[in-house]
């Protein structure tokens, strides 16, 4: 029984640390500054980016082509993004300290997702002029 308690508490601490990481890593990369060609694609031109701007960023990363084969989606930002958008709209009256963490939130994975678009961008310019070298 002690066993099962004690295996129990490791699984919950470390998918809390795995979440905790993820979350730093997506706020660490969502840091980066935007290009503004992404900007400006996204109609996001002198504003900040909010969370509004993410069902653009994603539907711009979708058509935004990849040459990398390791080169994934938004998957679990998306996923992340649907749950605190849900949250929010459950808090947005009752709760106004959850509903402006959820906007902020939401910001950050909009952040990601146009990050992720310059980061494309810049591979595929990178691989086509490597490609008209040779």
């Amino acid at each position: 029984m002690f066993a099962a308690i004690l295996l129990s508490i490791s699984v919950v601490a470390l998918s809390q640390f795995a979440l905790y990481y993820w979350r730093a890593v997506l706020a660490a990369a969502a840091g980066r500054a935007v290009s503004e060609g992404v900007l400006a694609a996204a109609r996001v031109d002198n504003r900040l980016v909010t969370g509004e701007d993410f069902e653009t960023f994603a539907t711009l990363h979708d058509l935004t082509p990849t040459l990398d084969p390791r080169g994934g989606g938004l998957g679990f930002v998306k996923t992340y993004y649907s749950i605190v958008n849900k949250l929010a709209t459950m808090a947005s009256d009752r709760l106004p300290g959850l509903a402006s963490w959820c906007d902020q939130e939401r910001a950050v994975c909009a952040r990601y997702a146009a990050v992720q678009i310059d980061v494309r961008l810049a591979m595929n310019f990178e691989m086509a002029a490597e490609y008209r070298s040779c």
